[in-house]
């Protein structure tokens, strides 16, 4: 159904030939992309976001002729890629791909070296997820009710791994936290892998994961999932309950990723990019390759994930603030 939807969606750009994808109409301006284009991913390698943006990269260098280069410039929840983004020259040369984490630090820094709403120009989005409540073997416990009593039993005793401050791993663990009515500690990492390593070795005790690194782990024994976040089953996890169905009442979180650009880049260069991504995100070997990693690929128009960001940064504030959680 989701190849069906995107495949219409992209029809006509799917149409147009390289050649004139590069050729501007008289008059409207030099021809894109002239040079090798740069995607700051603001996670670590290997991160979600990180794939994500392997798995469209190679079909863009197909389509222009152009080198795409991965910058992976973890810190800080994403804050540190975004700045630099900010800061780039907004010719559609750099972009960005990340995560809902942008929504995150902006509900959660007080003072950012850039301002989110009105820094960036959205593109389109590129995919969502669940995420998947993992645990380390040792740990002992059978299910997430195991999970959540031994944390009522040791308040404060029990932590969990992020991928930092802000990031979305970080916001569906206080949601969680909130549902569960627990006192947890949260211990934040560059990126998820290096947390969902340490939730394996033990050194935390739990973690809410993205698919697309935790699905080696739990396929290998060394994680145990317990339940995913979305209100339905994960395809790739059919046996992994829900967290409503572990008795956590409509208990939903279903983290996203999108394109931007600087803020000033010319309109015709972010549609252009729009219909370029969203054309390959209707690719089945992309499809396949996105689905195959536990997340579901997903495009937008450039408003509607203006809006996604503006809600999410909205609702965030309110969970952080109901769970406590600052930032100095």
């Amino acid at each position: 159904m989701v190849k069906t939807m995107l495949a219409g969606a992209v029809l006509a750009a799917a149409m147009i030939s390289p050649a004139a994808a590069q050729t501007p109409a008289p008059g409207s301006g030099p021809a894109y992309p002239s040079r090798p284009i740069r995607i700051i991913i603001p996670f670590t390698g290997g991160s979600a976001t990180d794939l994500l943006a392997r798995a469209i990269g190679p079909k863009l260098v197909e389509r222009w002729g152009q080198q795409v280069v991965s910058d992976n410039r973890p810190g800080a929840g994403g804050t540190v890629g975004a700045e630099i983004l900010s800061r780039a020259t907004p010719d559609g040369h750099t972009l960005m791909l990340t995560s809902s984490a942008l929504a995150g630090s902006a509900a959660l820094y007080p003072k950012l070296p850039y301002d989110t709403l009105r820094d960036f120009a959205s593109t389109t989005q590129i995919a969502s997820t669940p995420l998947v409540v993992v645990v380390p073997p040792a740990l002992g416990v059978k299910s997430v009710k195991e999970l959540i009593a031994l944390a009522l039993k040791k308040p404060r005793e029990i932590n969990y791994a992020s991928a930092g401050i802000g990031s979305g791993t970080h916001y569906a663990g206080e949601l969680f936290k909130l549902a569960a009515r627990i006192e947890v500690v949260h211990v934040p990492y560059k990126g998820t892998p290096e947390a969902i390593t340490d939730t394996m070795a033990g050194r935390v005790h739990y973690m809410l994961a993205p698919p697309l690194t935790a699905l080696p782990l739990i396929k290998g024994g060394r994680v145990l999932a317990w339940a995913v976040t979305t209100a339905q089953r994960a395809p790739l996890l059919p046996d992994v309950p829900t967290l409503s169905e572990t008795g956590l009442a409509r208990f939903e979180y279903d983290g996203w990723f999108g394109l931007f650009t600087p803020v000033r880049t010319p309109g015709r260069i972010t549609s252009q990019l729009t219909g370029e991504v969203t054309r390959i995100l209707a690719l089945p070997d992309v499809q396949d390759r996105i689905l195959s990693l536990g997340a579901v690929p997903k495009s937008s128009t450039p408003e509607a994930l203006h809006t996604l960001l503006r809600t999410e940064i909205e609702t965030r504030r309110k969970v952080f603030a109901a769970a406590g959680t600052r930032v100095e």
